[in-house]
């Protein structure tokens, strides 16, 4: 039996060799029970602002007919699928990787994908990415795509996706605003309402000052603290001033805190609905683009947590990573099932990996708080724009940390990078920004006399996103607009 070195609070948590210890290889792996339970724990807590962040960004969109999705069956949906992933994951991967909705994948379903149809077809592009995924991994072609895509373009598409979730955090906070007479003036934007005023105001940049705080200080939970926080601040202010401008959410406490979940979600998507609403061309660049937002950052997740645990085998692999990345494909089609986004694994983990969490295990507790909090839908709902928008902030700026891995000085890489993140929040869509991206890659590439390094999967994608962006001139000038 395998001494533990963590003290004797730990020394008689794991009951050796037991039925549990040995389906999750607990005392295998070095760890304790109670080392489990922490991680867990931790996991849970510096993922939950999911909870709030998904429903605020998927609801605050409207679908091409001005629909929106109910924040509270968002809130419940969001939950279910985190519960159920994160389950199936600990028990069928036996790693503590924690899935929920996908934070830059919610941005393209709510702000690219459900402008240009109903919900129920967006979430049906959605199962149909998950599909595709499970199909890579199933027949071995999602390491081809891997090597197809430079790493510099891979880095890049998270720094823009960061750098467009942080916009969103500011235009959704209303710190940034479009000008009324932008047409008649060469700034389309600006501050607040010209100046930052207004208690809401106030509420977000206090949540700013003290995600950074907190961030600084490298406190496990950060961005669910100063969530919480700001949130009890809204909820006081409001009550003290009655402010009538908080806009979509209103922080005003509910009759009852508990409730039982609303299902209404699940189920609502439509497989193919998205041709009759847009061209083929169209639904295969949106596909790609979802799959794209999370086929590298679940792979860069998977490796970096599970090396952090120190579980990678001698050739540097993840135990399991076909059945992990099934899983991973698998949550992206629940997630468009329950309506609520993709699902997918969350380095939020590499907490519970920080408080000793080495197995599977850890995921069951991970899930079961999850599942506890599908009976606090009122609750989530009271939280306001103001008092979550600084966690998209922080968000996109921890994603934009990728910057510091792009070779600048190589002009080749550095310009295809740089115009796939300013694209992004520059023009409001994800999809843009990796099509600039890739065409300026094989353009640049090609003129340098160096086509040969680009694979042929990157000169199909770019010559479909060529097509992609003269779709519209071309029909205009073939009068078929």
């Amino acid at each position: 039996m395998q001494t533990s070195t963590t003290g004797p609070a730990d020394a008689g948590a794991t009951r050796a060799h037991g039925p549990l210890d040995r389906f999750f290889r607990i005392s295998e792996r070095g760890s304790t029970y109670s080392r489990e339970v922490r991680g867990g724990f931790a996991t849970f807590f510096t993922m939950a602002y999911i909870l709030v962040l998904n429903p605020i960004i998927l609801s605050s969109a409207k679908d091409k007919f001005g629909e929106q999705l109910d924040a509270g069956q968002l809130a419940t949906a969001t939950a279910l699928v985190a519960a159920v992933m994160t389950v199936i994951m600990g028990v069928g991967g036996n790693l503590p990787l924690a899935l929920a909705a996908g934070l830059g994948i919610n941005a393209v379903v709510a702000f690219q994908v459900a402008p240009l149809m109903s919900w129920d077809d967006a979430m049906g592009l959605v199962v149909l990415e998950g599909l595709l995924i499970c199909v890579l991994v199933v027949t071995g072609l999602r390491e081809a795509v891997m090597h197809a895509i430079p790493q510099p373009l891979k880095q890049a598409i998270s720094v823009g996706i960061g750098l467009f979730i942080a916009f969103i955090g500011f235009v959704d906070a209303g710190f940034v605003t479009r000008i009324p007479d932008a047409a008649n003036t060469t700034v389309p934007v600006q501050l607040g309402t010209g100046a930052l005023t207004g208690w809401p105001m106030l509420v977000f940049c206090l949540g700013v000052l003290l995600t950074i705080v907190l961030l600084a200080r490298k406190v496990r939970g950060a961005i669910l603290i100063s969530i919480v926080l700001m949130t009890v601040v809204a909820v006081v202010v409001n009550t003290v001033a009655d402010v009538k401008t908080w806009g979509l959410t209103t922080p005003s406490l509910p009759d009852k805190p508990f409730a039982a979940p609303d299902f209404g979600l699940l189920g609502n998507f439509d497989l193919f609905g998205s041709f009759g609403q847009v061209s083929v061309l169209t639904v295969v660049l949106l596909v790609f683009t979802l799959v794209l937002s999370d086929f590298f950052d679940t792979m860069g997740t998977v490796v970096g947590v599970t090396a952090e645990a120190g579980l990678l085998d001698e050739r540097g692999q993840v135990p399991g990573l076909g059945r992990v990345l099934l899983i991973d494909g698998t949550a992206a089609v629940a997630g468009g099932a329950a309506s609520s986004s993709s699902a997918t694994t969350y380095i939020e983990s590499a907490a519970g990996v920080g408080e000793g969490a080495r197995t599977g295990f850890a995921n069951l507790v991970t899930g079961g708080l999850f599942a506890l909090a599908l009976f606090l839908a009122p609750v989530l709902t009271i939280v306001p724009l103001q008092a979550a928008a600084p966690a998209l902030v922080a968000v996109g700026f921890l994603m934009m940390t990728q910057v510091k891995h792009i070779d600048w000085d190589r002009y080749d890489v550095a310009v295809p990078a740089f115009l796939t993140i300013v694209v992004m929040p520059f023009t409001y869509s994800i999809t843009n920004g990796i099509g600039a991206g890739f065409i300026a890659y094989v353009v640049i590439k090609a003129c340098l006399g160096k086509a040969r390094e680009v694979h042929w999967l990157l000169w199909g994608t770019a010559a479909l996103f060529l097509v992609y962006f003269a779709i519209d001139p071309l029909e205009q000038l073939l009068g078929i607009k």
